[in-house]
């Protein structure tokens, strides 16, 4: 359009330049040709209307370019704000069943579990601490710990001591007879969240573990009764035995034998009564040597002073003495020291020879088999292995369960393995004390084996 225009002015001014520019309207006298110039209005007005058309229709067809590239682009942000949409719904629910999770978790817990910010005001209150203190989570959140639980245990200054340090805190609260609380305090890992605090009720564990530690108790001191009793009867019973027998022998015996067997029966009460005092000596020994901490120690010297007190509290008239069995050492070089009560480990190596004493008793032996006990000391990678076995009478494969258990466990068979031969109390002393191993097996083929593992360190 502006095109045309240019050109009729470029043209009107060559005309005006040389001549009229109406002359070629107007007729030789002067009238105008109005048919002329109709009709080149007219052409005018068509050219310029068909030049306009052509504008109209290509903004036309950019327009519905544009109309096309506008819809599109309103599809595709419908379409991604319903994605959008859709996924924060979706994360929505998650959130809400993830948050209904936790609250069923927190809520589910059997013990008192408090959250608290940095300004110790209450953040969680599960149903726990609803049900202690009385008060539900509305009329306790954003309070003061202090203010809605008054009866809590702990201070503020233990509190904020965890919040500045940022480490768990363990705390026992306890009234002796009446209640045991354990209290957990647990900063979180965003120092600027707070603190979680668990208070657990454990009257009923404690008082539990305390009967069971009882029970341990009257076990063990009912067993080394036994076999303490057990032992200095053996003496006594000798003792009685000679002094009867002797005054029906003098009575009856004529007077130049009688000093014969006096002597020899002397001899025999003075080795009772010295076997009665070795036992209340290590009764003794045993009462006073108790030590809060472990030594380091050798092993095998503790073997030997076992099998030396076991030679002077074991003797039966009856029967064989200890001091005359075979006893066999075989101790492995260079054996390393380890942490241990020394005095324990020697009172269970003289139980096991005592168990080993009496099961050799219970035998008959002939020239061709004679008693026997076998010591071995080693180590095998790292613990240390001791083995006392010896070749007397074998357990039962009842005997072999019921030697470890304390005299009055209950079990489904009645035994009637002896108490005084059991050994739960030397078993707690390695398994508890010294966390090792302990084990026996037994059959009249190989004989009884006691095998136990101590750690070297």
């Amino acid at each position: 359009m502006r095109q045309l225009l240019l050109f009729c002015a470029l043209a009107m001014t060559s005309l005006g330049a040389r001549a009229d520019m109406f002359a070629i309207f107007r007729e030789p006298d002067g009238s105008t040709k109005w048919q002329y110039v109709a009709n080149t209005s007219a052409g005018v007005l068509i050219i310029t209307l068909v030049i306009v058309l052509l504008f109209l229709f290509r903004a036309h067809r950019r327009a519905m370019r544009w109309n096309r590239a506008l819809t599109d682009i309103k599809v595709n942000l419908e379409q991604r704000v319903a994605q959008r949409t859709a996924v924060l719904q979706q994360t929505t629910e998650q959130l809400q069943e993830r948050e209904a999770y936790i609250a069923s978790i927190v809520n589910s817990m059997p013990v008192m579990l408090i959250g608290l910010n940095q300004q110790l005001h209450i953040t969680q209150w599960n149903k726990k601490a609803e049900e202690i203190t009385g008060r539900p989570l509305q009329d306790v959140i954003g309070k003061n710990l202090w203010e809605a639980y008054s009866a809590i245990t702990l201070t503020k200054e233990q509190v904020q001591a965890v919040l500045a340090s940022g480490e768990t805190t363990s705390l026992k609260h306890t009234q002796r007879g009446q209640y045991t609380f354990d209290i957990t305090l647990y900063p979180l890992d965003n120092q600027n969240t707070g603190i979680v605090i668990l208070i657990s009720d454990v009257t009923k564990l404690v008082s539990a573990e305390n009967k069971l530690a009882e029970r341990d108790k009257v076990s063990a001191m009912g067993e080394l009764a036994s076999a303490m009793a057990y032992d200095i009867s053996l003496p006594i019973n000798t003792i009685f035995a000679r002094v009867s027998s002797a005054r029906q022998e003098i009575e009856a015996a004529e007077l130049g034998e009688v000093k014969q067997f006096l002597l020899q029966e002397v001899e025999t009460v003075r080795q009772s009564a010295q076997q009665a005092t070795a036992i209340a000596h290590n009764l003794l020994d045993l009462a006073r040597a108790h030590r809060d901490s472990k030594q380091l120690a050798e092993i095998p010297p503790i073997m030997d002073r076992a099998i030396e007190l076991a030679s002077d509290l074991f003797t039966d008239v009856n029967g064989i003495t200890f001091k005359y069995i075979n006893i066999r050492r075989n101790y492995a070089d260079a054996l390393p020291q380890i942490p241990c009560f020394a005095t324990e480990l020697e009172q269970v190596f003289v139980r096991l020879m005592r168990n080993a004493f009496y099961a050799l008793n219970a035998k008959l032996w002939d020239e061709h088999n004679k008693p026997w006990i076998n010591i071995e000391i080693g180590t095998f990678y790292d613990s240390l292995w001791i083995k006392l076995e010896h070749n007397g009478k074998s357990l039962t494969e009842e005997e072999q369960l019921d030697i470890f258990q304390p005299f009055f466990a209950l079990s489904e068979h009645n035994s009637s393995f002896p108490v005084e031969q059991r050994l739960s109390y030397s078993h707690f002393i390695i398994t508890d004390h010294h966390r090792g191993q302990m084990a026996v097996t037994s059959d009249d083929e190989h004989g009884t084996c006691f095998n136990i593992q101590l750690a070297l360190r």
